[in-house]
């Protein structure tokens, strides 16, 4: 059988803008931004994007960018700074980031068009998404669940859900509140379709504990969501090789076991690829991208293990749309 082609590896045809916003301009605003959007004339989908522990917003820039050239908005808060505020309510601030997203008078409709001058993109919010890395997966994974403080209660829907390589804690015994994983399969019910995406030397140290250890890691999260699930695993790169370029030597050499060719962009194109097509199979009714990863995995810039057992729930249908 020919191999289905498909562009998602590849950044899009649309041109991205990206711009940070605060308190100083929009004074009901939670937490921070980095707003990445296409400039062209639109109605896009928009996902919510959680960065890391110890992790700056910024850091995604470039993965993120990849995802905004393919046709959607990004908005990833910067929850916390560094190990500054290591208790912070990363739940209710993405809750209250996510319901701000429809202010009528300030939201990111406001944004696009008063910061952003961007008269005819607009943001459509009937199509949202929630995405995490690392820690910000496992938020990610808590306001899906709903759990965590419920001072704030959420205003909008979710309907897709990606973790990237998420991680719960430094082991079973020691998770992160609130505690998401129960170790039972299929009980992770978060009500819309999940992908999760791991990382081949996530698990592997340099000396500490490792970044995404096992047990708690992508394969736990996968092994507990309940379908539809999907699961890519980016076999040759660490748990930070998606980050951007000029992240710190610090961060990119000191914290995770990570790939030592410097093709860090293979596993961006790789990750922010595989988040297009989920998002278009899942966001806009168009799995055949998807149904071309899982068929023809070879297509992807880095190697990617652990996609065949996937397969029945993807092929032998009349109608990709419908997956």
């Amino acid at each position: 059988m020919a191999a289905m082609a498909t562009t998602v590896f590849q950044a899009g045809p649309m041109e991205v803008d990206v711009k940070h916003v605060d308190k100083s301009m929009i004074p009901n605003l939670a937490k921070p931004l980095m707003v990445v959007t296409p400039k062209e004339a639109g109605a896009y989908p928009v996902i919510v994007f959680l960065h890391g522990w110890n992790m700056v917003n910024s850091w995604y820039e470039q993965l993120l960018t990849h995802v905004a050239s393919h046709g959607f908005i990004a908005v990833a808060p910067q929850l916390y700074w560094m190990v500054a505020e290591p208790d912070a309510d990363d739940i209710d601030a993405t809750k209250r980031i996510t319901n701000w997203l429809a202010d009528h008078d300030k939201g990111l409709a406001y944004i696009l068009k008063d910061v952003f001058k961007l008269e005819h993109v607009e943001p459509d919010l009937t199509k949202l998404a929630l995405a995490g890395h690392s820690r910000g997966g496992q938020t990610a994974f808590a306001v899906a669940l709903g759990l965590g403080d419920t001072k704030t209660k959420l205003e909008l829907k979710f309907s897709a859900l990606i973790g990237v390589d998420p991680v719960a804690g430094v082991s079973r015994a020691q998770q992160l509140e609130p505690k998401v994983l129960t170790f039972e399969p299929d009980c992770l019910d978060v009500g819309m379709p999940v992908l999760v995406m791991g990382t081949g030397l996530g698990p592997k140290h340099i000396g500490g504990f490792p970044c995404a250890p096992a047990g708690v890691n992508h394969a736990e999260f996968y092994r507990e969501c309940a379908p539809p699930r999907y699961h890519l695993v980016v076999k040759d790169y660490g748990h930070l090789d998606m980050l951007d370029d000029n992240v710190p030597y610090v961060i990119n050499n000191c914290m995770c076991m990570r790939n030592q060719h410097d093709t860090k962009d293979l596993a961006r194109r790789t990750m922010g690829g595989a988040m297009v097509a989920f998002l278009r199979a899942k966001l806009r009714i168009d799995a055949r991208d998807l149904i071309a990863i899982y068929r023809n995995p070879e297509l992807a810039p880095a190697l990617l293990d652990q996609v065949d057992e996937f397969l029945p729930c993807l092929v032998g249908r009349p109608d990709p749309s419908s997956v």
